[in-house]
């Protein structure tokens, strides 16, 4: 259990040296220089749930680690661990002793975990959007194409279609189908320029079909969007998509 060892606390470590070199840059960036001191022994932590004193630098980094992992674990949606099972399996493997995974098998297990719960989220908004898609195209005024792809005309333009090849200027303001905001030019007050084939499928197909001046409101199926892995963390995987779009120029 020697690897598993040095995995845990290397996994732990890491995540708090990360922490505190943010913690660092951070106090660079909004204090003033000061005149170099010495440093005074690191005085012992108390811990602030029960008022105990930690005795020592150890007991200090034990606490800091402890807490570390327990949000790192909490902001992954694992509130629901055992923690006694937690708890007894990582001092086993601190002393050496056997546990109920090797490195490997627990590598795999949590790979597989995490897959599983990749698939049902995936699962769950996907058909989420398809059964929107479905009573939208319904409405009086929606237009599907081919590809899938929904539009509904606010305004119409008067100005060229662009092709493929062009750069155009817009504003755009884009939600889940739930009403989450995820990306605004509107909201920011700032147009944006970009290459008409530089951008989501679904967005790509509909500039070339929308006049300049034109305002309309795409409702796109995730394999027109960012597909099966979404985008960042405000867009999950398999996301139909709504936007508001002005097209207001093409850029010359």
């Amino acid at each position: 259990m020697h690897k598993l060892k040095k995995t845990v606390l290397a996994t732990l470590v890491f995540g708090v040296l990360v922490m505190a070199e943010s913690t660092a840059q951070t106090i660079k960036k909004t204090t003033k220089p000061a005149t170099a001191v010495k440093k005074a022994p690191a005085a012992p932590v108390k811990a602030a749930s029960s008022g105990n004193v930690l005795k020592n630098q150890s007991d200090s980094l034990s606490a800091a680690i402890g807490v570390s992992f327990s949000n790192s674990l909490t902001s992954q949606g694992l509130a629901d661990i055992n923690g006694e099972i937690l708890t007894k399996t990582i001092n086993a493997a601190l002393k050496g002793t056997k546990t109920a995974f090797t490195p490997e098998e627990a590598n795999k297990f949590i790979g597989e975990y995490f897959q599983k719960i990749t698939e049902e989220k995936g699962a769950a908004v996907r058909v989420e959007g398809e059964k929107f898609l479905e009573e939208n195209k319904k409405r009086t005024g929606v237009t599907t194409t081919a590809s899938g792809l929904q539009y509904e005309i606010i305004k119409t333009g008067e100005g060229a279609k662009p092709t493929a090849e062009d750069k155009v200027k817009t504003h755009y303001h884009g939600t889940l189908t739930n009403g989450t905001v995820f990306d605004s030019s509107v909201d920011r007050g700032e147009p944006v320029e970009f290459p008409v084939n530089g951008v989501i499928k679904g967005w790509t197909e509909a500039l070339q079909l929308m006049p300049v001046g034109s305002k309309w409101k795409l409702f796109i199926p995730y394999q027109l969007a960012y597909g099966e892995r979404g985008a960042g963390g405000q867009i999950p995987g398999y996301s139909a998509l709504v936007f508001e779009v002005e097209l207001l120029e093409i850029v010359k």
